[in-house]
């Protein structure tokens, strides 16, 4: 029978306290009121009430205190117990200061067939439940249960339900409705789980041989298919994308078939993220993107000057390029992307000559974006074409990667290195250049990964070299041919005092007023520690030098202003590493100096010429390659046939011959070594020393004809260098002497020969002059 009395009631909030569930209730001032009066009470029992915000609550708990104390955070909470349910009547006055009520204890109905047959149905719904997360303690202590208000009740504990149906429940006091609700809501959650399940399975089953993408990818698409969404949103719509983009008609029309083969493909085809890399490759290029040229014809020119010295050919070469452009603009006959307004330039010449940098310089002076192509060691075709889509890593060329890292369609493309280009079984990249640089096709240049026409004929193509002999001649045709030969030793001085020392006192933290190099120190680097066409190590000697000069700052070894002179340089850079040396290996008989190019620029090229008793042959050495060899044998041909005009002694030749050509560790070819070969042996055979300051070069035939060479600008940069004086070139090579550099024209006595019998005359020591210098 049901029994009425008084209570205290403590509301707890974000709880619910169902019969039979133990729980600790963090206790504030006043909670703590309503536990001591519940523990003065006869009864020591209390009622747990939820705290509602929208009405005051029916039904509640009572409830005994199993324990007191402080809970791990140092607050105090008490354990109750709940026991029974009861209707929650009137305010009554109570011991203490805690609320006092009326409580009606509910007693539990008589138990029916019916309620027994949900009982049993509400228990299997939880043992399988319970058998899912494998909670093996828990089923044994359900098992055991067999009272159906009792199984209702445990519901307080199930994480699944909401504080909502917990009150419900609690508000119920019927078991058989309670368990009809318990039923329905457990039955909806073991549903859900199941499809969460069965999600999670998709996706395990895929994880084998995919990474972290692919397994987000499988989540989306079994999420996708559960909720019967197909349809990507947002920034996956890739026909919006498309339809907004500003394309070109033929470029829209393919990327519109991809997106409809991407619709109709399932998200588990692997397909789906090939078209989407290519998608989202096309719609990143600036299709419509370009960049207005300059038509500042004045400030382009200023631009150069200020950003390299010298250099006036390819200066005029570009302030022409603009000169037209801007004439054309004028006369509206400029067709942006129109066949044949791109310009194809190669800048040839030694390391260190500012050619990488001049790209820059252009691109400034036009006003376009610059992007730089490195194609050294490149051997694979699909460097520059693309990989075909088929491939698995696909992607598109250097070429049109360069295009989208410019952001526009006219951008000023650097392709560096381009004799560095090598060729194996993947293909020839240089051949792939052909369509690249050829004026006449390069509008509709087409990726193979793109496969669609890509008009390059608006790009300013620049490419750096170092050997132009090393470019394939069909590729050499497409372009205009610029050469940077190398700086004089003027024009070294006047970059390092305007352009590198500035540059390096700044990284060093130095300014003019702590530092200065005079003039006179840089020309001696220029001519004693250095010996190249370009300014890459005098420029690390500088930054060397400033380092040092900061670090006495530093260390207190010396004070500001610092005043750097010829004489410091010993101090500061050691040594110096060249000086002149044609004095001494022309010291004997049978040396000539000769002057070739290399990668690195002009040089000079010491060949000694030598013979011993033995049968008469001859025997070369010096790493030489066979037109080189095949000179070597001319002039032993000439000299023999010759003798007698040159007044050498016939028996002489007919011993052995040695011919060298020191820095045997070089390889070296070609004929321009041919009339310092025929002086050294003549010189060997006369016994007469070849003039230390006379430096040669040109081929020579088995007459004697000296025959025309290249390189002659280099060569001659190279004999200034090594303080000759007096320099034999062909006479047919006299109109190249236009673009050597006034200085060193001045420094020089250029002779143009035309028979090497007249070399040789000139080159040879007197007999009274060879008693004079051996005096």
């Amino acid at each position: 029978m049901s029994q009425t009395y008084s209570a205290p009631v403590l509301f707890v909030p974000d709880l619910v306290v169902l019969p039979g569930m133990v729980v600790p209730i963090p206790l504030d001032d006043a909670a703590q009121a309503t536990v001591d009066a519940a523990r003065s009470s006869e009864s020591g029992k209390l009622l747990v009430a939820p705290r509602l915000d929208d009405r005051y609550p029916t039904y509640g708990v009572i409830a005994s205190i199993v324990q007191v104390g402080r809970m791990p955070g140092a607050g105090i909470a008490a354990v109750v117990k709940g026991e029974k349910r009861a209707h929650i009547g009137t305010g009554t006055p109570g011991n203490g200061a805690g609320l006092w009520v009326e409580v009606t204890e509910v007693d539990d109905p008589e138990i029916t067939d019916e309620v027994k047959a949900l009982a049993g149905e509400y228990k299997k719904l939880v043992l399988a439940m319970l058998q899912r997360r494998e909670a093996w303690q828990i089923i044994d202590a359900v098992n055991k249960m067999t009272e159906p208000s009792d199984l209702a009740d445990t519901s307080g504990y199930s994480s699944w339900l909401t504080d909502v149906q917990k009150r419900q429940l609690l508000e119920t006091p019927d078991v058989g409705e309670r368990l009809t609700l318990l039923i329905d809501w457990t039955g909806e959650h073991i549903a859900e789980t199941e499809v969460s399940d069965k999600i999670a399975d998709d996706v395990r089953n895929g994880m084998e041989r995919q990474q972290k993408e692919f397994l987000l990818r499988q989540q989306l698409a079994a999420i996708r298919k559960e909720l019967g969404d197909d349809e990507p949103e947002g920034a996956d719509d890739y026909r919006a994308r498309v339809e907004a983009a500003d394309l070109p008609e033929k470029v829209r029309e393919a990327a519109l078939r991809e997106v409809g083969k991407l619709e109709r493909a399932s998200d588990q085809s692997p397909e789906t993220s090939w078209i989407r890399t290519w998608l989202d490759t096309v719609l990143d290029l600036p299709w419509s993107e370009r960049t207005v040229d300059s038509t500042d014809i004045k400030g382009a020119r200023e631009i150069l000057d200020a950003d390299h010295h010298g250099l006036d050919d390819v200066k005029d070469r570009i302030v022409e390029y603009l000169a037209v452009r801007a004439r054309r603009a004028d006369r509206g006959l400029q067709v942006v992307g129109g066949r044949g307004s791109g310009a194809v330039m190669v800048l040839a010449g030694p390391p260190g000559v500012g050619k990488t940098s001049l790209g820059e310089s252009v691109a400034r002076a036009l006003g376009r974006k610059f992007v730089r192509v490195a194609l050294g060691g490149v051997r694979d075709e699909a460097e520059i074409r693309g990989h075909r889509r088929t491939y698995v890593g696909a992607l598109p060329g250097r070429i049109v990667r360069a295009i989208g890292e410019a952001g526009s369609m006219n951008p000023v493309v650097l392709l560096d290195e381009i004799d560095k280009v090598g060729s194996d079984y993947r293909g020839d990249p240089a051949a792939a250049l052909l369509e690249v640089l050829d004026p006449a096709q390069n509008h509709t240049f087409r990726d193979h990964y793109l496969d669609l026409d890509l008009d390059l004929s608006d790009v300013l193509f620049l490419a750096t070299a170092n050997v132009i002999e090393n470019i394939p001649s069909a590729l050499l045709d497409r372009m205009e041919l610029v050469t940077i030969d190398g700086y004089t030793e003027d024009d070294k001085v006047a970059i390092a005092r305007d352009f590198l020392l500035p540059r390096q006192a700044d990284r060093a933290a130095l300014t003019a007023d702590e530092v200065t190099v005079t003039e006179d120190a840089l020309r001696e680097i220029a001519a004693d520690y250095t010996r190249e066409p370009g300014v890459r190590q005098f420029e690390r000697l500088l930054a060397k030098l400033l380092r040092k000069a900061a670090t006495n700052l530093e260390s207190g070894k010396a004070t500001a202003p610092i005043v750097i002179d010829e004489a410091d340089l010993k101090e500061y850079l050691g040594r110096p590493r060249f000086t002149p040396e044609s004095e001494e290996r022309t010291a004997v008989p049978g040396v000539a100096t000769g002057l070739a190019v290399t990668g690195m620029g002009g040089d000079v090229l010491f060949i000694e010429a030598n013979s011993v008793d033995g049968d008469a042959g001859l025997k070369l050495t010096g790493q030489l390659g066979d037109v080189m060899k095949e000179s070597a044998q001319i002039a032993l041909s000439y000299v023999r046939a010759h003798a007698e005009q040159l007044g050498v002694d016939p028996a002489v030749l007919d011993k052995a011959i040695h011919v060298h050509v020191p820095a045997g560790a070089v390889p070296k070819d070609g004929p321009s070594a041919g009339v310092t070969m025929v002086t050294a042996l003549v010189s060997m055979a006369t016994g007469r020393k070849v003039r230390a300051d006379v430096g040669m070069t040109g081929e020579v035939t088995l007459n004697g004809r000296v025959l025309p060479i290249g390189g002659v600008k280099q060569k001659l940069l190279a004999a200034q260098r090594n303080g000759l004086k007096t320099v034999f070139i062909p006479q047919r090579n006299e109109p190249d002497l236009d673009d050597v550099p006034a200085e060193v024209l001045d420094a020089l006595e250029v002779r143009p020969m035309v028979d090497v019998a007249d070399i040789i005359a000139s080159a040879l020591e007197s007999s009274e002059q060879q008693a004079i210098s051996a005096a």
